[in-house]
């Protein structure tokens, strides 16, 4: 993993946080349903349905602006290397030696 490309780890990670946090969005979504279904009156279930319904919208919503922002990390890390790679310092060889001077 210590030659891979960065860009592309930076994009599995992402992919990686992005199935975790829609899990967990999940997870409160199916809380609440199960709250609702518990509910005794149409009111307390139509509140518990909203909530359920907001949190994985609140999920979603989290998920895409981290995916994003990785897009953009790994997008600018992998430009930065073109950049690095195409604007290389000149080697020791074409250097010019500096003109000594005879003194007289």
């Amino acid at each position: 993993m210590a030659d891979a490309d960065l860009a592309v780890i930076i994009r599995q990670l992402a992919k990686q946080q992005y199935k975790a946090l829609m899990a967990a969005a999940k997870c409160g979504r199916d809380r609440y349903i199960g709250l609702a279904a518990k509910a005794k009156d149409r009111e307390a279930k139509e509140k518990y349905k909203h909530f359920a319904k907001n949190a994985m919208v609140q999920g979603a919503a989290a998920a895409k602006r981290l995916q994003i922002a990785a897009d953009n990390a790994a997008d600018s890390y992998a430009r930065s290397m073109r950049n690095a790679a195409e604007t290389q310092p000149a080697s020791k060889t074409d250097r010019k030696k500096p003109v000594k001077k005879a003194r007289a």
